[in-house]
């Protein structure tokens, strides 16, 4: 598996934690910036990383922005994405088995490091479960 990565000024440091994390659970990764704590516009980031994976170039994305919700809202402007903010292990979990989520956002000023890992490792760990919750995600696609 092949996961895109973003942030923005808020989401850095986390971000960079986080790949340290994916290095250390030999998950590969590409960085698609932002480079610093120097402030930055977060929907280019949460685009770049969304059209990482709806052109195929990653399997999945994880976005950081200070809060994770304006990072979202930009990752989910692009047609095939579902990306799912994601506060809690069981709502990570979730994300995976009922929406098919193909990004992970997190906020990088809300979570402490060891949840935030966990968070990532639920993501990317959990499948989905398909049946019921399948047609509900092509009606999702559908809208978009």
């Amino acid at each position: 598996m092949l996961i895109a990565i973003a942030s923005d000024h808020g989401g850095f440091e986390l971000k960079e934690k986080v790949k340290e994390h994916l290095r250390e659970r030999n998950v590969k990764f590409v960085d698609l910036g932002t480079n610093s704590t120097e402030s930055v516009d977060y929907p280019v980031y949460g685009k770049a990383c969304a059209e990482a994976v709806a052109s195929g170039k990653a399997e999945r994305g994880i976005v950081i922005c200070g809060t994770g919700i304006g990072i979202s809202i930009a990752a989910n402007k692009v047609k095939g994405i579902r990306c799912g903010l994601c506060t809690s292990v069981e709502m990570a979990k979730l994300t995976r088995q009922h929406n098919n989520a193909n990004m992970l956002a997190m906020g990088g000023r809300i979570l402490e490091t060891e949840t935030a890992f966990a968070i990532v490792d639920a993501f990317i760990d959990t499948q989905f479960e398909g049946g019921r919750h399948k047609r509900r995600t092509d009606m999702l696609d559908e809208m978009a």
